[in-house]
């Protein structure tokens, strides 16, 4: 009888802590999220302003997150994410203010969401790297990492869905509240930890030396340097497709609030579940075929949704571009952890991070604003397809890769065995 793997990372109290916290931060987090795109659509019924939000909330994590890796490598990275958790929730306090009393603008709703991208630059390599030593069995990681991306898309899968309700019951301020004291769990588990003291490294450089010894380290580890690539095409031009979700609603299925709430959440259920598929892969699975494969399958779905009009199908096609998409992130952010090594992998993830965060927000304002030349059912269309061609490429690197490692092979069994007489 097979061993059932899929918790396996639960044995370590840490991570127990670590995920019972972020789980509850991440369902307020998702609500906010929901909540901002709906307000900045409802007020300015323009596309491009959904793709700015997304710019506003992730190109400050590029600006920086070099700056965050380097100072998780440095310094005390359980106490640098213990800073961003109280900074973003002094930052949804802000923002509850702002809306509850109608002090607010687009402008102002815009410049908090630029903070938070701030803060998450500093918050990602911390939180990343800090994983690795909540559990205890490295071995344990890919799934410790496939469990984090269960816990993000459970929460995309109800937070959203949750929040349509709350705007049209409540107001979208309740949302944006229910954000902020959702901290207090995160904050309390990670002062619950057990952790190793933290033991200073001396740190002789300076910081832009630090950040060109973690792109030289990149540049010679072909498998980061493949899989960062790929992940910057995708956030660049893919994965913008979420910001038209709210012109799916609206204008396609003439919907509301809940609407756009529903098709969030489905297309979390169907990312929970490939991250439950993840985390129950075996160890030594080949996550790379499962990527390029995945890819297609991402690819497939959203130039079938592009053009759909039926809202049940349509539906049904959301839990499919889930399920691919899921696979961008996570297996990207597994296949670099576990190849980094420790003294860079801060630096890594802040390049991981840079390429999500980066090419994202940038992606937003080109869809956003093609989406406004040749309509939104084509830009999604065009979306799918780029996605195809990726996964056609990524078999083409495994299939060379696979041949390079059978030469190397081949030419190692000729060489002259020496006769030592």
């Amino acid at each position: 009888m097979s061993k059932i793997t899929t918790f396996n990372a639960f044995k370590s109290r840490n991570y127990r802590l670590y995920f019972g916290g972020q789980s509850v931060s991440l369902l307020g987090t998702w609500m906010q999220k929901t909540a901002v795109s709906w307000v900045i659509y409802s007020q300015t019924h323009s596309k491009f302003m959904l793709g700015l939000t997304l710019f506003a909330s992730l190109f400050p994590s590029f600006l920086f997150s070099f700056i965050g890796g380097v100072v998780s490598d440095r310094y005390n990275r359980f106490k640098v994410l213990l800073f961003t958790q109280v900074a973003s929730m002094v930052q949804a306090v802000l923002l509850t203010v702002l809306v509850y009393f109608g002090y607010y603008s687009v402008w102002a709703i815009l410049a908090l969401t630029a903070m938070l991208g701030l803060i998450n630059a500093f918050d990602v390599p911390a939180r990343q790297s800090l994983v690795y030593e909540m559990v205890d069995d490295k071995s344990d990681l890919p799934n410790a990492l496939a469990l984090n991306s269960s816990m993000v898309n459970l929460s995309r899968l109800i937070g959203p869905g949750i929040a349509g309700l709350i705007i049209e019951k409540f107001g979208d301020s309740v949302c944006f509240g229910a954000n902020a004291v959702s901290f207090i769990a995160v904050i309390g588990s990670l002062l619950m930890m057990r952790l190793p003291k933290f033991a200073p490294k001396p740190h002789g450089k300076n910081v832009l030396a630090d950040l060109k010894d973690g792109f030289e380290y990149i540049q010679n580890t072909p498998t980061i340097k493949f899989m960062l690539l790929m992940l910057a095409t995708v956030s660049l031009f893919v994965l913008p497709f979420s910001t038209l979700i709210p012109v799916y609603a609206k204008d396609i299925f003439k919907g509301t609030a809940s609407t756009f709430g529903v098709i969030d959440s489905v297309i979390g259920l169907g990312a929970f579940g490939g991250g439950i598929f993840l985390a129950s892969l075996s160890a030594g699975t080949d996550l790379k075929r499962i990527l390029a494969i995945n890819t297609l399958i991402f690819g497939v779905g959203l130039i079938v949704f592009s053009h759909m009009h039926n809202y049940p199908v349509a539906l049904f096609l959301a839990a499919f571009i889930g399920f691919g998409m899921m696979s961008q992130v996570t297996i990207g952010n597994t296949i670099i952890q576990t190849t980094a090594s420790p003294e860079m992998r801060g630096r890594v993830i802040s390049y991981y991070a840079m390429s999500f965060f980066g090419m994202q927000p940038l992606g937003g304002l080109l869809i956003g604003a093609v989406s406004q030349k040749i309509g939104v059912p084509d830009t999604v269309m065009a979306e799918g397809m780029v996605a195809l061609l990726l996964g056609i490429i990524h078999f083409s690197f495994l299939r060379r890769s696979r041949l390079k490692k059978a030469a190397a092979a081949a030419a190692l069994q000729q060489q002259p065995i020496e006769v030592i007489p």
